[in-house]
């Protein structure tokens, strides 16, 4: 094939992807948009710590590979690290790390671990707080994930649900879903403490949609992971109330 003919095809199709990757990029999800912010804020190898509901692990770069094995999954499955190239202010890669970021399980107040280093099985070494594992008779590392408990939307007992919205303090903040037609202008919530926001609103058993409300804008409830789309296409937050009410 002529070679002005390759060059040709090939620029035609990344004008016509560029859309396309604009699109994908807008719909990135609030998840995926906080793994990349905590990407970019990693600057330097240190002991792991807690960002969120993520644990973030560093290496340094002087190895080929770097994975990480954990005792709530038994060490059965070891999770590479990527790797995060540090640039100075004309873009040029100035050191590189190694980094692997973990959502923490719920329920978990302490992490075991060991690091994979070039296929051999290490601590860590960034991390001073080690100890002796009595059922494999190795040296594991650890790390206390033990925080407050968040609050977040729920339902009560008798089919309550609380909503919660966590944001600036000295906001109106409003409600609205499929049980308001999505009419935002009807249940206020209420600032609790400094930045969080509750309203109860009892519902009968039933799949909900909903949104809060700071201006026009749909938000949906961070600490809720079900998100779905409304018939008009914009994002909400999903929930469903039991009998039971759990």
């Amino acid at each position: 094939m002529d070679k002005k003919l390759v060059l040709t095809l090939v620029f035609l199709v990344s004008v016509l992807m560029t859309p396309f990757a604009a699109t994908a990029q807008a719909v990135l999800s609030d998840e995926e948009l906080d793994y990349a912010e905590m990407v970019t804020k990693i600057t330097k190898v240190r002991a792991p710590y807690i960002q969120g509901d993520y644990l973030i692990f560093t290496a340094k770069k002087d190895s080929r590979f770097v994975g990480v094995a954990f005792d709530f999954e038994n060490f059965h499955t070891i999770h590479a690290y990527k790797i995060h190239n540090l640039k100075n202010n004309e873009n040029e890669i100035i050191d590189s790390v190694f980094f692997y970021i973990l959502k923490i399980p719920k329920r978990v107040t302490k992490i075991a671990y060991r690091m994979v280093v070039d296929g051999l099985w290490t601590v860590d070494p960034e991390n001073a707080i080690q100890e002796y594992d009595m059922n494999t008779g190795l040296m594991l590392s650890s790390v206390d994930v033990s925080r407050p408990i968040r609050p977040a939307t729920e339902v009560l007992e008798k089919g309550v649900v609380r909503f919660v919205y966590q944001g600036k303090s000295g906001q109106q903040v409003r409600l609205g879903g499929s049980f308001t037609n999505w009419d935002s202008w009807i249940y206020e919530m209420r600032e609790v403490s400094p930045g969080l926001y509750q309203f109860d609103l009892p519902l009968p058993p039933g799949t909900y949609q909903y949104a809060f409300y700071t201006g026009v804008t749909p938000i949906v409830d961070k600490a809720n992971p079900d998100h779905c789309y409304t018939p008009d296409g914009k994002e909400a937050s999903m929930l469903v109330v039991t009998d039971t009410g759990s």
